[in-house]
């Protein structure tokens, strides 16, 4: 039996996604949630591995159970799956920094990770417009400028399509820095907070801190809207841009396609990685 587990999590108490030895992590917690109910070793395969800090509102994460595991959900005082959420959730504690929203056996061919489609983040930026909010000061980055919105705007929507991103990106090993950035713009909340809506089919390492930070800089009039492209298409990092803060970063929402399309796509994105 395969699960779908769609959860939240406030990234500032975790050191990332990632289970790492010795480490408070993401993963790590909900594992070991997981342990003390179904028993087993549990792995959660996930739609996004966020770096430390980073924080999630719509994360996506899946579940294989073993047959000892799936035995002592069926023969649970309620067996029904969904019901796993509300289980775990009292077993993380009140108020806890990570939250399940929904679990539910997942469809045919669902892979959390390989049948994504894209993903989408928000990046939330306070400058003199908005001024200082302590409240906000866990999920929102501080500029001590008054940040131009439309040039901002304007040269995050230069950088949407298919393009090498290397010059926006922390490089890794064998890792392709090539994306489809589907979507990128700016606009002010109700309180003048500065908002990035961030969407592609998938991000490298830093990716979206280091565009943002780019089009902090164009806001700040230290580069100019056009300057964001010609970088990207350098392909190589520069000190003009600097890799905003974890803590302004929430990834909001993972797209999938309809139930029937799942397995396929989990397919070609394999093989598109294995090539890379």
């Amino acid at each position: 039996m395969r699960l779908r587990l769609d959860l939240a999590y406030d990234g500032g108490g975790f050191r990332g996604w990632a289970r790492q030895p010795g480490l408070r992590t993401v993963q790590g917690t909900l594992e070991a949630a997981i342990a003390r109910i179904l028993g087993g070793d549990p792995r959660l395969v996930v739609a996004g591995r966020t770096d430390a800090g980073v924080h999630a509102r719509g994360q996506v994460a899946h579940l294989d159970l073993a047959h000892g595991q799936e035995r002592r959900l069926t023969q649970s005082r309620n067996p029904d799956p969904a019901v796993l959420a509300a289980r775990l959730n009292g077993v993380l504690g009140q108020y806890p920094d990570v939250a399940v929203h929904r679990t539910g056996v997942a469809p045919d061919g669902f892979d959390a990770r390989f049948s994504a489609t894209w993903r989408r983040y928000e990046y939330r930026v306070a400058d003199r417009v908005s001024g200082y909010d302590p409240l906000e000061r866990h999920r929102t980055t501080s500029v001590h400028a008054t940040l131009d919105v439309a040039a901002m705007d304007a040269a995050a929507r230069s950088l949407v399509g298919l393009h090498d991103f290397a010059a926006y990106c922390k490089p890794r090993e064998e890792a392709t820095t090539i994306r489809t950035l589907l979507g990128f713009d700016w606009r002010r909340d109700d309180a003048g907070i500065l908002i990035a809506n961030v969407k592609a089919d998938a991000f490298c390492h830093s990716m979206v801190r280091a565009l943002v930070g780019a089009c902090v800089a164009v806001g700040e009039g230290r580069l100019d809207a056009e300057d964001v492209a010609d970088i990207r298409d350098a392909g190589e990092r520069t000190s003009d841009v600097k890799v905003l803060a974890a803590r302004g970063l929430t990834l909001t929402e993972v797209g999938y396609p309809a139930d029937e399309l799942l397995a396929a796509r989990a397919e070609q994105t394999r093989a598109r990685r294995d090539r890379e």
